[in-house]
């Protein structure tokens, strides 16, 4: 008798995100990320970019309203294993998301939320960051930042400019958030022999760095990469200093195989441990 035993599900994640025509970031990002490492993804749209491989000219907002209505649509009928916030267009989306969010206290949160894609990285409007410090960062597992976005976020708690990376990290981790992942921490080498580093934080400061081979480049989404690769490893119950460690080797990999689709930017390849063969009809 041939076994009717249905084959394990797949771990969902439940990405919220701006729509990347070009697919090289947001929610298109993500859910390549998460098919190439065996998840599937759900998706609320937070807004539409217009853009290619060059840059993005122009974003629209979706109604917070309609993204809820989708997210409690997917949960109501789904169980996600992590949930990964990226770019937001509105102070009530950050809300409305937190709000969600909330209700599963025990589902990793990757919260990823600036995009160098767009002109001012999404760090123009001091109200959003702000309200990302105050709702979302403290239901964070891992935070994803770089050291000039935690410097413009650190300006909406202190005063002056100084470089003050511990203890701005340190706030984030006291309020809450269990781990800051801040990327480019350190380079050493130049050419082909040059490194660059991104450096783990928890409450009692740094838990590890990672040492990866710097590409050249121009790339598009690496950074987008790196936190859908992330929140997939932790949807299928990985620790989280060695998700972050896998999700850097899958993202180096990517960049190591990007391809150039227009006459703009290298877009990572997500699929570069897959070999595809068609079939000739």
């Amino acid at each position: 008798m041939q076994n009717q035993t249905s084959p394990p599900v797949s771990p969902l994640i439940l990405t919220f995100g701006v729509s990347d025509p070009l697919g090289a970031s947001g929610i298109q990002s993500d859910l390549a990320a998460f098919a190439a490492l065996g998840c599937h993804g759900l998706s609320v749209t937070t807004g539409l970019l217009i853009g290619d491989s060059a840059r993005v000219e122009d974003s629209q907002e979706i109604d917070a309203d309609w993204l809820v209505d989708q997210a409690r649509l997917l949960l109501e009928d789904m169980t996600v294993a992590a949930f990964k916030v990226g770019t937001l267009t509105s102070i009530e989306q950050a809300s409305a998301i937190a709000e969600i969010v909330s209700d599963y206290p025990d589902v990793p949160l990757i919260l990823d939320p600036f995009l160098s894609r767009l002109p001012d990285s999404g760090l123009a409007d001091d109200d959003m960051l702000m309200a990302l410090r105050q709702i979302l960062v403290p239901q964070s597992t891992v935070l994803l930042l770089s050291q000039v976005e935690l410097a413009r976020m650190a300006e909406t708690w202190r005063e002056g400019g100084a470089d003050m990376v511990d203890a701005d990290v340190a706030e984030l981790t006291g309020m809450g958030c269990e781990l800051v992942l801040l990327t480019c921490t350190g380079a050493a080498g130049s050419g082909a022999s040059a490194r660059r580093s991104n450096t783990l934080y928890d409450a009692d400061g740094i838990v590890a760095t990672y040492d990866w081979q710097h590409l050249a480049g121009p790339f598009v989404g690496a950074g987008s990469t790196m936190s859908g690769a992330l929140a997939a490893y932790l949807a299928q119950g990985a620790a989280p200093e060695d998700a972050v460690a896998s999700a850097q080797a899958f993202t180096a990999g990517a960049l190591a195989h990007a391809q150039r689709f227009g006459m703009g930017k290298l877009v990572p390849n997500k699929f570069f441990g897959h070999t595809f063969h068609g079939t000739a009809s």
